[in-house]
């Protein structure tokens, strides 16, 4: 048996039904997907660790768990752009693969920030969506003085301005934009409690599940009375 062949076994076999509904009801966007738990499913990352070839057959598959543990496996710094792209794609049903997997593996990429822009003007949603949240998750990682921060002060700006008038999903990876920027940069944090008091309250179909918008300026303030605003993170990964 090809080690594709096992991993795909053994996430079969850890599936439930009641994981896949929840998939299902959080955007899985396709029937293909086994219900596996992320709990679960790091066990096996253990096992599959640096396997980057692996990772890449596991994504090729179209079933939502082996892509979302893909995401979990893969290192983008190995990958090219089309290679990024081809995921973006891949995931533009996809919700989940499309907000964390995808920007997981892309932001590792030396030219992680030129592809979130080019994501970011997609007509696709949820490509546009991985977009945003691909730059959200740079923001995250990288030191305030690599940062771009007139690019990201312009940004800002484009969001207060096409926000409410945005699909769904990219409502949701703006305002998340907006809460990284704050939470993140410190030099433009006023400017990001700025906007968000601008835009103001963000209403997005999250369907039937528990899940709400954050309020932006709300999120951004607890960031800051924790302590934990403006601490760069190693990975975006969770």
């Amino acid at each position: 048996m090809s080690m594709l062949a096992s991993v795909m076994a053994e996430l079969k076999k850890k599936g439930t039904e009641q994981t896949r509904k929840t998939y299902a009801r959080h955007g899985a966007g396709t029937k293909n997907v086994f219900g596996v738990k992320v709990a679960d499913m790091k066990v096996i990352v253990k096992k599959i660790k640096g396997q980057q070839a692996l990772a890449c057959e596991l994504f090729a598959t179209g079933n939502f768990d082996a892509m979302y543990l893909a995401g979990l496996v893969a290192n983008g710094k190995q990958m090219n752009a089309k290679q990024l792209d081809d995921w973006a794609e891949g995931a533009s049903n996809m919700r989940m693969i499309a907000e964390y997997s995808v920007p997981w593996v892309t932001v590792e990429n030396p030219d992680a920030r030129n592809i979130a822009l080019k994501w970011m003007k997609s007509t696709k949603e949820l490509v546009a969506s991985a977009g945003w949240s691909t730059y959200s998750g740079l923001l995250a990682l990288t030191s305030d003085d690599e940062l771009d921060q007139k690019e990201i002060q312009s940004l800002l700006d484009t969001v207060v301005k096409s926000i409410h008038r945005a699909p769904d999903r990219v409502r949701m990876t703006m305002n998340g934009f907006v809460i990284a920027v704050g939470s993140y940069v410190k030099p433009l944090s006023k400017a990001a409690k700025a906007a968000a008091a601008k835009i103001g309250a963000v209403s997005v179909d999250v369907g039937d599940t528990a899940c709400k918008v954050p309020d932006a300026a709300a999120y951004i303030e607890k960031m800051e009375k924790s302590g934990r605003a403006f601490k760069k993170r190693k990975t975006i990964r969770c």
